[in-house]
């Protein structure tokens, strides 16, 4: 049973009266086919491109819904809202489109480009806490301080039927859909979707994915009650939200059908695929729903055809820099290694020789001659190499070993 009081609760057609309010205002993004991971699970796989929605994610959707709605004096007082990046994007854009002052609370350590985003689209950004949720308590303290209309990133029935819209345009491009996988942090997105499509396409499955480092909602649903997590730890920022939304609960609770979690080296390989074989640009929080078929147990559970929504693409460069490099590790991309060999004129070369025949580039040597393990007459070597994969590394170290060389991994 769902724990959302009637006037909580968001229908079928509430979505799609959002989707009537949303109009011209957010672009229909692609529903694109994904040959990579259709062949991973044996299956057709989509992918419901929000990263490439107006400013950068879905947030538009329920943040434009929910200030089209309010009314003139409300409208005269401004809004408030409190996010890393996505909803204040959002919130600031729908402001600027409505012609409404914004303010935006963002935590400590939001990326740069979301908040230069946010600044771009006309809101005032302050800075306050280290998470969303200490954001939140600030921004609504200012909203009862100043009047200004305190916008939810999640947990308002007009932010959940906008974000439901996502869910309308799937059944329409993919109509044979059995399963929707949604990255979900405070649940407004994998609410709205699960409102919008479980009461007409009761055969689909609609399920949230959340980091492991994240993830409020798995111990919730078990409770029949939102339960606040004691801390978080994700690169995916724009999900790590320590409690599930009171609206947003009882709406998952009554039509999602549960929500799994995946690692950060799920996350960071799913990231490095849509950008080497889908040639997009997706941030963690948004990719979360493709790590979730890069496991083998969960994806064996996802019933074919599947839609992964990805549901933003605003990354931090740099950022995004170190999660290639982690999911080129976890791929079994790179290689690191220590080896020693005698301390004389050539035996680099000779062992780059060695190398240069097993086709991996090597990144970084490092000499290290004045450890008390080494004996005079020998050095240290320790190396990175880039490879093709794990049995590229493993052919590698195959290579050294029959050369002579006694090596240590790591």
């Amino acid at each position: 049973m769902s724990t959302a009081t009637p006037a909580q609760t968001v229908s079928a057609a509430d979505v799609r009266a959002a989707g009537e309010l949303l109009g011209d205002v957010v672009r229909l993004t692609p529903v694109e086919p994904n040959r990579a991971l259709s062949e991973r699970i044996g299956g057709a796989v989509f992918l419901k491109c929000e990263n490439l929605q107006r400013a950068g994610s879905f947030k538009i959707r329920g943040a434009y819904t929910r200030l089209a709605r309010l009314d003139p004096d409300e409208r005269a007082c401004g809004v408030v809202a409190a996010s890393a990046g996505n909803h204040a994007q959002g919130v600031a854009l729908a402001a600027q489109l409505l012609g409404i002052r914004s303010r935006v609370y963002m935590p400590f350590g939001a990326p740069l480009p979301k908040i230069q985003a946010t600044h771009g689209y006309g809101a005032e950004v302050e800075f306050a806490g280290q998470t969303v949720d200490e954001s939140l308590e600030v921004a609504r303290d200012w909203a009862q301080r100043s009047g200004a209309v305190f916008i939810h990133p999640f947990d308002h029935p007009d932010v959940v039927a906008g974000q439901g819209t996502v869910g309308l345009e799937i059944l329409r491009q993919c109509p044979d859909v059995r399963t929707i996988l949604v990255g979900t942090g405070g649940g407004g997105l994998l609410a709205g979707i699960a409102a919008a499509v479980r009461p007409v396409r009761p055969q689909v499955s609609v399920i949230g994915v959340q980091a492991d480092g994240a993830a409020a909602w798995p111990a919730s649903l078990a409770a029949g009650r939102p339960v606040a997590l004691a801390s978080m730890t994700t690169m995916a920022d724009g999900i790590a939200v320590g409690r599930p939304g009171e609206v947003t609960f009882g709406i998952v609770q009554e039509f999602a059908d549960g929500v799994v979690t995946v690692s950060e080296e799920l996350i960071s390989r799913a990231l490095l695929l849509m950008l080497e074989r889908a040639k997009l640009v997706v941030e963690p929080a948004g990719v979360v729903s493709v790590a979730a078929l890069l496991d083998p147990d969960l994806a064996a559970g996802f019933a074919p055809p599947v839609v992964a929504v990805l549901s933003g693409g605003n990354i931090d460069p740099l950022l995004m820099l170190r999660v290639i490099q982690h999911g080129m590790a976890a791929a079994g991309r790179y290689l690191a290694l220590r080896l020693r060999v005698p301390d004389r004129p050539g035996s680099l070369a000779a062992l780059l020789a060695v190398l240069a025949t097993t086709r991996a580039n090597v990144l970084e040597v490092e000499h290290v001659r004045t450890s008390p393990k080494l004996s005079v007459a020998e050095v240290e070597l320790a190396l990175r190499l880039e490879t093709q994969g794990r049995d590229h590394c493993a052919q590698v170290l195959s290579v050294l070993r029959e050369a002579g060389y006694p090596f240590v991994t790591g």
